[in-house]
Formats: structure tokens, C-alpha cells, sequence
């Protein structure tokens, strides 16, 4: 129901292999909690007794959601069943390490949403996605290159300066993203996708067998930093050379089309993908250099995973129309026949949400893995109702 929104009775026991009277005491459970309403549905002009809609209870049940952006800081109250309520945003300075100024915005965006929300409302969880290697557990930014952060402790400190008695998970934003456009967006139907996520660099994550593909500490899927031209390579903020990110990302692209190194930003690229719709040769051209290095990263990855998708996200959303024919040309010049013969390439259906949706759908977690227990944490009242009835 929070992936599908409204599903009738009938339909819940089709799908979890459920007798009707068990999915009806299960529905009454979720009803008495708050989490789901029952209501009759629309005519159906059959015979017999229609069976009830279940949906979720999206006036009440609602998660916090934080997307921390190289240039931009987004904070929202999602509903359950996706929702997107409410929010707010603020410019990101290109500034360095500045976890306090980051959690300052958020934690006042945050309270800010808790308090519009509606008197009997419930928050049940909270969720954030980040711009780096994060460590599964604590919310610990390990490494951020982008804007210098190690070991920022993001999600205990964004937790503390909410006040709301409530931990904080973080994930990275390309893994984020992925499972949003895999259970929202694009990728909806595909048990195997990679999504690759351009912002200032390249991020990445992979979906295999409907799970995502996180490492053996949880650092998995660094496509970005993926070597792909070792020999006169651009240098990556990593400290290599050659990376993915390094030839695709914003820089590449901007220093390609010969812009001053104080463009910068979604703006700046737009622009040189503009020039390029109107004919611009040097903007072509760097859109057909980055393309072919793209093409060559996404053909390695197709070789490797054998993805049933691959969906552009942030940045490469922008780039990946004017450079598609650069990709596809690589695609069919580097991947294995098989591999390339059912493979499709999608720009991010969730457009710049697809990180902000990742965000909610970890703070939603814990709430689909334990509904009752998470209710009766976040709602005492509520779920003393439940247990009574």
C-alpha cells in the first residue's frame, strides 16, 4: 500500500498468499493503529459484495526526509505512501568541510516541518541521504571529496539538534537514489538497474535481484571512481586519476566547452547544453567527449551487471539527451551482444527528488519492517488503543 497506494482486500490476500479473514484482522490491526483506512469502493457494476480499498493513512503517518546536495540543502515532510507534504530548501556554498552550518539549516527545516504538521499527526521515522561514503549504522560520513568532509558525525549531530528523541539513518545518495527510482520512479518493474548520479562528480547504485549491492562495509558502488582512463586521465578530487567522475563530471564538461573556471554548478552545465541544442561546435564537442567517456563506463557496467536498465540521475538527467548518441555508439561498439540486446537507458523518472524520495524511503523503514512496534515508539497513546482493542 505504501509503494501502490489503495489495494482491495481481495487483491492483499491474491498477493501475499493470504486467506481474506486473515488479511481482514491484519487490516484491523493497521486501522486501529492509524496507519490505514478502510473505505467501500468506487462502483463496480458487479454482482455480490464488493471487497473494501485499503489505503495508507497519509493525513497522519509522515516521515522527515533530508537531502544534503553539494549545492543545495532540501528538507521535507513526506506522507505515507510518498507523498511529498511539504518543504523547504536552501543554497549549499561551495565551502568545504561544514557539517554545523549543514546541520544548523536542516535541524531548523526539520523542527520547522514538525511543527506545521497536523495536531494528530505522527512521525515515525526520519531519513537522509548524503553526498559521500556513509557508514551503515551511525549516519558517520566517512569520506565526502567533494566538499572535504571525513568522519563527520552527520547523523548523530542532525539528530541531537532536532530534539526529537529520534535517530537519524543516513545513506549515501546514489544508493538512495537507485532504490527510489527502482520502487517509484523509472526503474519501476526492473529487479536488476544501475542508476548513475551526476552532481558534482558521478555516484552510483546498483539493484541486483531487487536488492541493492552495498559491500562488504557498505561502501559498494563507487561507479564514479571507477578508472577509466589510467594514462592521461583528468585527476579526480579522490586523488587518482582517470576516474569516471573525473571525466564525465561537472569540471570535464565545463572545461571541455571552454568555460571560466568560476562557472560552476547546474546552471552552468544547463547552459552548455543549451549552447550545444543551438548549435554551439566547442559545447558539442564537449558533449560528445563526455559522452564517450560515459559510454564507456556504462559499458563496462552492462558487461559486468547486465542491467535491465540504466537511469541517469542529477546532473547526467541534463547531459545524457545531448550525449545519448555517444553512449549508444560506445554500447555497441564495447558490450557483449547479449548483454546490449535488452538493455535500456532512462534519464531519473523522480527527476532532482529521486535522492530527497531514497531519503523517506529509509526513514520509512523501520515503520513497513515493524508497524505496530514503530507505532507504539513514536505514538504511545496510539498504540495503547491497539493493544486495548
Amino acid at each position: 500500500m505504501h509503494l501502490d497506494g489503495a489495494v482491495s482486500r481481495a487483491e492483499l490476500a491474491e498477493r501475499m498468499g493470504l486467506n481474506r479473514s486473515t488479511i481482514g484482522a491484519l487490516t484491523a490491526e493497521l486501522t486501529a493503529a492509524g496507519l490505514v483506512r478502510e473505505e467501500p469502493p468506487a462502483d463496480t457494476g458487479r454482482a455480490g459484495r464488493p471487497s473494501l480499498v485499503v489505503r495508507p493513512e497519509s493525513t497522519r503517518m509522515y516521515a522527515l526526509a533530508f537531502d544534503v546536495a553539494v549545492d543545495r540543502l532540501v528538507a521535507a515532510r513526506v506522507a505515507l505512501g510518498g507523498t511529498i507534504l511539504e518543504r523547504h530548501e536552501a543554497v549549499r556554498r561551495r565551502a568545504g568541510a561544514d557539517l554545523d552550518h549543514v546541520v544548523e539549516v536542516l535541524a531548523r527545516f526539520g523542527r520547522r516541518l514538525y511543527r506545521s504538521a497536523p495536531p494528530d499527526a505522527v512521525c515515525v521515522g526520519i531519513g537522509a541521504s548524503y553526498c559521500g561514503m556513509i557508514r551503515p549504522g551511525d549516519g558517520m560520513v566517512r569520506f565526502g571529496p567533494d566538499m572535504g568532509w571525513v568522519d563527520q558525525a552527520f547523523g548523530a549531530e542532525l539528530s541531537r539538534r532536532l530534539g526529537l528523541g529520534m535517530p537519524v539513518p543516513v545513506g549515501n545518495e546514489a544508493h538512495l537514489g537507485a532504490l527510489a527510482e527502482q520502487q517509484r520512479g523509472a526503474g519501476v518493474g526492473f529487479q536488476n538497474l544501475i542508476y548513475l548520479h551526476g552532481d558534482v562528480g558521478v555516484g552510483g547504485g546498483i539493484i541486483v535481484g531487487g536488492k541493492l549491492l552495498d559491500g562488504d562495509s557498505g561502501y559498494g558502488c563507487e561507479l564514479g571512481h571507477m578508472v577509466v582512463n589510467p594514462y592521461d586521465g583528468r585527476p579526480c578530487g579522490c586523488g587518482s586519476r582517470g576516474c569516471l567522475e573525473a571525466e564525465v563530471g561537472e569540471r570535464a564538461l565545463l572545461d571541455s566547452a571552454g568555460r571560466p573556471a568560476e562557472a560552476f554548478g547546474r546552471d552552468a552545465v544547463r547552459a552548455v547544453v543549451d549552447d550545444a541544442d543551438r548549435g554551439d561546435p566547442k559545447a558539442q564537442e564537449a558533449l560528445r567527449r563526455i559522452g564517450d567517456w560515459l559510454g564507456i563506463g556504462v559499458a563496462n557496467l552492462i558487461n559486468l551487471f547486465n542491467p535491465g536498465m540504466v537511469i541517469f540521475g542529477g546532473m547526467l538527467r541534463d547531459v545524457y539527451p545531448g550525449a545519448a548518441a555517444h553512449v549508444r555508439a560506445r554500447i555497441s561498439a564495447n558490450v557483449l551482444p547479449v548483454a546490449r540486446e535488452r538493455v535500456r537507458l532512462r534519464t531519473s523518472g523522480l527527476g532532482d527528488d529521486a535522492t530527497l524520495v531514497g531519503a523517506a524511503e529509509l526513514a520509512f523503514s523501520r515503520l513497513l519492517a515493524d508497524p505496530l512496534g514503530t507505532v507504539a515508539a513514536a505514538a504511545p497513546d496510539r498504540y495503547r488503543q491497539v493493544v486495548r482493542s
